[in-house]
């Protein structure tokens, strides 16, 4: 069993029952008081944060299931909330858990322990990508990068490639990608698609050949 859903049953075990929400609902604004761990069970959430020009900037997708966040030190009942979370998909299903239990619950369980130190260290792992990319690349190789991380993420096998089976809006796009408009992205990925490096398939994005999207990317 994964840790993932090993963290579900645990939460099953401990009493918890999940939550729905729809989507675009706010589960956490960055800078709030939060006493509230979540925990994905279903779904997809966006996490960002707001620029001082007012701006958002994404960090990232999270599909479930998937811890959240721990929301910094052990022992306070609250604090800030380091980003805002946000629902995608059509629905999510959550747990919330405060997070005094949940570190209590998590420090007397050498299994979730070893989860929780995988999981710090995924996400910074994936945090130093994602700013090596941002910093090494035209906006067209940050783009290329984003959607080969959603392919990833989200990509299915079809025929002619693999489909990224999720909506992504340009403007969510240019959010992730450091781009200041939704009209650069549009004309990046109208490039692409003359390139040939990938195609529309109704709101859903194909790419044909990831090696050749790859190609584009500064490493």
């Amino acid at each position: 069993m994964d840790g993932d859903a090993y963290l579900l049953e645990r939460l099953k075990a401990w009493g918890y029952t999940p939550e729905q929400r729809p989507r675009h609902t706010y589960l956490a604004y960055c800078g709030l008081d939060q006493p509230f761990t979540y925990v994905l069970a279903h779904g997809v959430v966006k996490t960002s944060i707001i620029l001082k020009n007012g701006k958002e900037f994404n960090i990232a997708y999270l599909k479930g299931p998937s811890l959240i966040s721990l929301l910094r030190d052990e022992v306070s009942t609250f604090t800030s909330a380091p980003f805002n979370i946000r629902v995608e998909s059509e629905q999510a299903s959550f747990y919330k858990v405060p997070r005094v239990e949940l570190w209590n619950a998590l420090n007397r369980d050498p299994g979730l322990q070893q989860y929780v130190k995988e999981y710090y260290r995924c996400r910074w792992s994936e945090g130093i990508r994602s700013q090596q990319l941002l910093a090494m690349n035209t906006k067209k190789g940050v783009v290329c990068g984003f959607l080969l991380n959603m392919a990833q993420q989200f990509g299915c096998k079809v025929p002619g490639g693999t489909l990224i089976d999720f909506v992504v809006s340009y403007e969510d796009i240019a959010g992730f990608c450091g781009i200041s408009t939704r009209n650069s992205v549009n004309r990046i990925i109208s490039e692409l698609r003359r390139e040939g490096l990938i195609q529309l398939q109704g709101r859903r994005i194909l790419i044909p050949s990831a090696d050749r999207l790859r190609e584009q990317i500064a490493e």
